[in-house]
């Protein structure tokens, strides 16, 4: 439990500022041309807390592998804690996001003329200062000479948008496609949250469950890192599953073999609770069948003093 509680705080702490940072830099690489408005501190805690809940459950999975702790023990205490941080979580963000809590706005940065832009070969010349959307610049394309725009308009003339600073960014795509699935996985449980308790409640402990009945791959091997790291693997399968689950176009396949038997927000829980249950029946019957085979084994025989079993 301490295990837990601690690993939750300390993770979700560390998204959320990680989500502030994320999102200064984000603003640092944006050319502003007026005050750039604050980003709500509520949406950053929300898409923070499917990462804690997620990678909670996977160390407190591994905690409990290594330290021997019975399955039938460890898996209700973990589902147990994980609904009971996220539910209250979940209700702290929305009481909060409800008091309109921004962040401080950002003032807008005046840049004098002569500001240069560039995106892979492509670079803009700003002959005015950047809050001046209308002004005039020069571009310059791969291969081709300058361009001077008096005025940058484009069709219908609408406004040609700045390229970013130009800062680097070279973020694997693992980890944005970690960030995509999160921030999908953020919209179903804000949205649910906002339908109703129930809404949330259902999908929210039946994806939890889900990953509480994943503590066998904690037990594969002997060694536990090689353990944590398949079970981050499948822990990311899962994020996937979830991602996919919620489609539109799967939801409406899955109701019409249901022949609208459920409702439609109960189908990604109904899935969720069915693979768990799927899971921790071969867990128990896995771990009866070793059990029923340790007792199988005959004994040894004693040699006895001075001889040895080939004698």
């Amino acid at each position: 439990m301490l295990f837990f509680s601690l690993c939750f705080v300390f993770l979700f702490s560390a998204a959320i500022l990680l989500g502030l940072l994320s999102y200064w830099i984000d603003t640092i690489r944006t050319v502003p041309t007026g005050p750039i408005a604050g980003l709500d501190a509520a949406g950053i805690a929300w898409k923070a807390l499917p990462v804690a809940v997620y990678i909670s459950i996977l160390l407190t999975l591994s905690f409990s592998a290594r330290r021997n702790l019975p399955i039938p023990l460890a898996l209700p205490c973990i589902f147990i804690l994980a609904c009971v941080f996220s539910a209250g979580g979940a209700l702290g963000i929305s009481r909060a996001g409800a008091l309109n809590l921004a962040l401080r706005p950002i003032a807008s940065i005046q840049e004098r003329p002569g500001l240069v832009l560039s995106r892979s070969d492509n670079t803009v010349i700003l002959l005015k200062e950047s809050s001046d959307i209308r002004g005039s610049r020069v571009v310059s394309f791969s291969g081709q000479p300058l361009i001077y725009q008096e005025v940058p308009l484009g069709p219908n003339n609408t406004i040609l948008s700045l390229p970013p600073l130009p800062f680097n960014e070279d973020t694997p795509w693992f980890v944005r496609s970690l960030d995509i699935d999160f921030s999908l996985s953020t919209g179903i449980l804000k949205s649910r949250m906002e339908e109703s308790y129930l809404s949330f409640g259902a999908y929210a402990f039946s994806l939890i469950l889900l990953l509480a009945s994943l503590r066998f791959l904690l037990e594969l091997s002997r060694w536990p890192l090689a353990n944590l790291f398949l079970g981050a693997l499948v822990f990311r399968l899962v994020l996937a599953l979830e991602t996919f689950l919620n489609t539109r176009e799967i939801n409406t396949l899955i109701g019409s073999f249901l022949s609208g038997r459920l409702p439609s927000n109960l189908i990604s829980p109904l899935v969720f609770c069915a693979l768990a249950v799927l899971i921790i029946i071969y867990t128990a019957l896995a771990r009866g069948a070793n059990r029923g085979a340790g007792k199988g084994k005959l004994p040894e025989e004693d040699p006895g003093p001075g001889r040895t079993v080939d004698d």
